[in-house]
C-alpha cells in the first residue's frame, strides 16, 4: 500500500493538544480524489486539507473530511497556512489567495506579541430558517426543551459550510450536551447534512463573547469539532443579521472546546456593506506531530 506523509497542526491555539486537529498534505496534485478521501479518513481527523498548484490563485485547497469533501473548513486553512509560513514556503508574502470550491478567497498573516495569526475571508453568509421541531433539536443534543433559547432566531448558517446555529439559553447546559448524531437528519429535514451549532452569549473567558459546541453531520464520520472557524464566521454575520442590526462592524471572540479539553478561540470580524457582509476570521496554530498514513 502507498503511503503518504501527513502534518498534525492543531488550530486557533499556540498549545499542541487544544485547539481543532488539522492533517495538512503538501503538493497533493499527483493524488486523485479517491485517494485524498482515502486519506483523510486513514488519517481521522475532522478535516484534512490538500495543497494544490492553481491555475487561478496562489494556491488550491480541498478539504475532506473522514467520510465526504466540503467546500471550505476554517480550522484546516489556518492550520495548513501556518504550517507554509513557518516552513517558508511563502517566504515574505502576507497577502496571498487561495482556491477553494466556494471561489478565491485572501489570506493574510500577521505576527501579534511574537505569535503568527493567519486571518482568511469567508464566502457571503447566508442563512435559512428552521421549521423543524424543537422538541426534537433539544432531544439529539440531548437536552430538555427548555434548553434552546427561543428569543433567538434558529437558522441553518453558511460562510462555505452549513450548520444549524442552535441558541442556547446559558452555558450551564453545554456539559451535559451529548449528540445523537445519527438522528440529525430527521431532525434537519430542510438541511439533512447539516452540522448543529449550539451556542450561548456567556463565555468562561472575559474577552469572549460567545461559547459554542459544534457537532458533525453523521456523513462526515466524526462526532464533534473541537474548534470551528466557519461555524465562527457564520456566528458573527447571525450577530448582525439578528442581533444588532443597527451595528455594521462586528468584531469579537468565540471560545470554543472546554468540554473536550480542547480549548480553542476565534477571532472573528464583519462588516456591513449594504446588503452584503464581509466575514472573517482569524487564529494561530501550532505543529505537533508528523503522520505516515497508508491509504489505496
Amino acid at each position: 500500500m502507498p503511503k503518504r506523509k501527513v502534518l498534525h497542526y492543531d488550530a486557533f491555539s499556540s498549545i499542541a493538544g487544544k485547539g481543532n486537529p488539522a492533517g495538512v498534505v503538501l503538493d497533493a496534485d499527483d493524488l486523485n480524489e479517491s485517494e485524498m478521501q482515502a486519506i483523510a479518513e486513514n488519517v481521522g481527523f475532522n478535516e484534512t486539507v490538500f495543497i494544490m498548484n492553481s491555475q487561478k490563485a496562489d494556491l488550491r485547497l480541498r478539504y475532506f473530511t473522514p467520510g465526504h469533501e466540503i467546500n471550505l473548513c476554517g480550522h484546516a486553512t489556518v492550520g495548513s497556512m501556518y504550517c507554509l509560513k513557518t516552513m517558508s514556503y511563502l517566504q515574505n508574502n502576507n497577502l496571498i489567495t487561495i482556491e477553494t470550491n466556494v471561489g478565491n478567497l485572501p489570506i493574510s498573516f500577521e505576527t501579534k506579541n511574537e505569535e503568527l495569526f493567519i486571518k482568511m475571508r469567508q464566502d457571503y453568509p447566508r442563512f435559512v430558517p428552521f421549521h423543524g421541531s424543537i422538541s426534537k433539536l433539544a432531544e439529539c443534543m440531548e437536552l430538555s426543551e427548555d434548553a434552546i433559547d427561543l428569543t433567538k432566531p434558529i437558522v441553518y448558517g453558511s460562510t462555505g459550510t452549513w450548520t444549524l446555529l442552535a441558541p442556547i439559553k446559558g452555558l450551564e447546559h453545554f456539559e451535559r450536551m451529548n449528540p445523537k448524531n445519527e438522528i440529525f437528519p430527521e431532525v434537519l429535514q430542510e438541511n439533512p447534512k447539516s452540522s448543529v451549532h449550539p451556542f450561548c452569549l456567556e463565555a468562561f473567558e472575559k474577552n469572549a463573547l460567545m461559547h459554542a459546541r459544534h457537532f458533525s453531520s453523521p456523513y462526515s464520520g466524526t462526532i464533534e469539532d473541537a474548534v470551528t472557524g466557519t461555524a465562527s464566521g457564520v456566528m458573527g454575520a447571525y450577530y448582525l443579521t439578528y442581533l444588532n442590526k443597527d451595528t455594521n462592524v462586528a468584531d469579537f471572540v468565540v471560545e470554543q472546546g472546554q468540554e473536550i479539553s480542547r480549548d480553542g478561540r476565534v477571532h472573528v470580524e464583519v462588516k456591513r456593506n449594504e446588503n452584503k457582509f464581509e466575514v472573517y476570521i482569524s487564529g494561530t496554530g501550532v505543529f505537533v506531530q508528523e503522520l505516515e498514513i497508508q491509504y489505496e
